[in-house]
């Protein structure tokens, strides 16, 4: 089994920071180590984009949109990982989910097709 759990999502101004914090387990949990994890995010109405990513190794990838505002860490230790949100816009609203992502050319597409429940994260301007 998969089990991927999601939080720290909140209502923020913006401008105001949060962190996010998600728990692998199962699975998950079992290749952690050696897994790739970034966070999704999906807005009312769009899409769910990988927006962070960090490898085994630590190399870190952002989307645009978030690069410099955002940054995504790792603790193996306790199978989790963090995503630390700063200057958040109203654009950041949206469920932030965890997974791991695999790269083709071209893009990206999570490895494991159980998701979270997400967490809520809504700025308000």
């Amino acid at each position: 089994q998969v089990q991927l759990v999601e939080s720290g999502g909140g209502l923020v101004q913006a401008g105001g920071s949060l962190r996010l914090s998600c728990v692998a387990s199962g699975s998950a949990g079992t290749m952690f180590n050696i897994n790739a994890m970034g966070w999704y995010r999906q807005a009312p109405g769009g899409e769910r984009d990988l927006v962070a990513a960090i490898g085994s190794g630590g190399v870190t990838d952002y989307a645009d949109s978030v690069k410099g505002r955002f940054a995504i860490s790792r603790d193996n230790a306790k199978n989790t990982v963090y995503l630390q949100m700063t200057s958040l816009k109203p654009e950041d609203t949206a469920v932030y989910y965890c997974n791991s992502p695999l790269y083709f050319p071209g893009g990206t597409r999570p490895l494991f097709n159980s998701w979270g429940q997400g967490t809520q994260v809504t700025v308000s301007s």
